[in-house]
């Protein structure tokens, strides 16, 4: 293959596959949700959630830290986000292209690659931001009193705080993405390597093992009956 051409076959590729493991996460995470880690955070968050809303005057204060230490982690990656974006600005005039290796060539102009790059971490940066707004919004409800028999509110707030946690899981997706374009600039070989290796790595932290799916929902089920027992005593 000519090397001009490499980067109009590779780069498509390499984004290709990244975005078909994602459209297969967002599947399962859908239809089948104890497949995947984000699901199951999701239900220990639900669950997490009405264990803290059954006794808000005794376990506020650790439900609120709990939230703002993940509004500490939503923060720093904003602000690495915003950071790196910044930085990309500043050197956007440069139009230098490295030939450490083959295929990386200006065909494409080193403006689109640097547009690429910025554009995202800036959508790792709004990702973040909107993160820390669900994690703000939810340290507020979870220490409101719940009246008896309300679990539509507790189902409300865990809402609120897994809306909170996939903003997250966004931002982190759009480094991961960043990253992989940020090795664009040495060339599309080493930036479809890159996809392909992300996407390898990604499968395995990203799906469950049928041993954890059972151990959760064993222990989902014991504690849901006993945590809305105790919901019942404490509203």
């Amino acid at each position: 293959m000519e090397e001009r051409y490499l980067d109009y076959v590779l780069v498509p590729l390499g984004l290709l596959v990244l975005v078909i493991y994602h459209i297969w996460l967002l599947y399962h995470i859908l239809r089948n949700p104890s497949r995947t880690v984000i699901g199951l955070n999701a239900q220990s968050r639900h669950q997490w959630v009405l264990s803290m809303m059954t006794d808000p005057l005794k376990n506020g204060v650790l439900a609120v830290q709990t939230i703002r230490n993940n509004i500490m982690a939503s923060t720093l990656l904003a602000t690495t986000a915003i950071t790196l974006s910044s930085l990309i600005g500043i050197f956007s005039s440069s139009n230098s292209a490295s030939k450490l290796v083959y295929g990386n060539t200006t065909s494409l102009g080193s403006s689109i690659k640097q547009l690429a790059i910025s554009t995202g971490f800036l959508l790792a940066f709004l990702c973040n931001v909107q993160s820390i707004r669900y994690y703000a919004q939810a340290s507020f409800l979870i220490t409101a009193p719940v009246l008896k028999g309300k679990t539509d509110f507790i189902a409300y707030v865990a809402k609120t705080l897994n809306r909170g946690s996939y903003s997250w899981s966004l931002g982190l997706r759009a480094f991961y993405l960043s990253f992989t374009l940020v090795l664009w600039i040495y060339g599309p070989i080493p930036m479809v390597a890159c996809c392909f290796f992300t996407t390898f790595v990604l499968y395995f932290l990203d799906t469950t093992t049928q041993m954890t799916r059972d151990l959760h929902t064993k222990s989902f089920r014991e504690r849901e009956t006993d945590d809305m027992e105790s919901a019942e005593l404490y509203q």
